[in-house]
């Protein structure tokens, strides 16, 4: 048994190993007869996933397969050579795709990143396809879940929230999956820290010559105010991922659901009140 795996269910049984279960049994994540590609980029979140997934095929009574994916979208050889050495470390046997989606992007100007990361994930879609699975898994965590509540209310105006899973609107038959759903990027970093693992961070080289100011993403601008936030309300993460569980459609002004739209006036006049019951009747108490 790798002795790395192991302290996921032990020093790190609580934080990481029980939160991850929590994940996959609560929003069913994993179902039986499941072919699942585990996406890895290289990171440690993608790496302990990998490791997570692992270990629950070997312990779980749920039937299911896995392919893990790596795709080299034009790393440098330093790179790839990390990714190489901590999949063997960690005991991963994972296939590498080869693309050259870096050099596809190095003339877009407006918006390198989002491209990068559409290309990408086309490319796990269709490999995962291609190898018969039906379901690809990525390692965005807790903290990735709270970031992009705020990131949508404050960048986007908009309520929404990063699911746990979801279909392909492109890939018929396909869904994604996040199994660190419930796991806190500290807990991920702790675990790293304590098994002295070093993974990859941003390889990407249309960012590699900029400097540290130009560098600063907004989701890093949100990292940074939740960092200050908990200074004051150490409980401010789970109140806002509660937040997106705790939904009261009837105090929002407007909301919609697809192409279908609702507003606050749409039954106002009718008397309608915050609770679904017209003005001066009693709710009734469910038996």
């Amino acid at each position: 048994m790798n002795p790395i795996e192991e302290t996921i269910a032990g020093k790190f049984g609580k934080q990481i190993w029980s939160r991850f279960n929590k994940s996959i049994n609560t929003y069913e994540l994993i179902q039986p007869g499941d072919k699942i590609a585990v996406c890895i980029s290289g990171g440690k979140d993608s790496m302990l996933m990998s490791l997570c997934i692992k270990r629950f095929q070997r312990f779980s009574k749920i039937p299911f397969e896995v392919e893990f994916l790596v795709m080299d979208p034009g790393y440098a050889p330093e790179n790839r050579q990390k990714i190489e050495s901590n999949l063997s470390l960690l005991g991963i046997e994972a296939r590498i795709l080869d693309t050259n989606i870096f050099t596809s992007i190095e003339k877009e100007n407006s918006n390198p990143c989002f491209l990068c990361a559409r290309l990408r994930r086309g490319w796990l879609y269709k490999s995962a396809q291609e190898l018969g699975c039906n379901k690809i898994a990525l390692g965005h965590h807790f903290d990735d879940v709270v970031e992009t509540i705020l990131m949508g209310m404050l960048y986007g105006s908009q309520m929404q929230t990063m699911l746990p899973k979801l279909h392909s609107e492109n890939y018929a038959g396909m869904q994604l999956i996040r199994p660190l759903y419930l796991v806190r990027e500290k807990d991920i970093i702790g675990w790293a820290e304590y098994n002295n693992l070093e993974f990859i961070r941003c390889a990407c080289r249309m960012t590699e010559n900029l400097s540290n100011e130009t560098k600063v993403s907004k989701r890093q601008e949100i990292k940074d105010l939740l960092k200050d936030l908990r200074t004051v309300n150490p409980a401010v993460d789970m109140n806002i991922f509660r937040s997106a569980e705790n939904v009261n459609l009837r105090k929002l002004i407007s909301y919609h659901s697809g192409s279908e739209y609702h507003h606050f006036l749409d039954d106002y006049s009718e008397g309608i009140s915050v609770r679904g019951t017209k003005s001066g009747e009693k709710q009734k108490k469910s038996t």
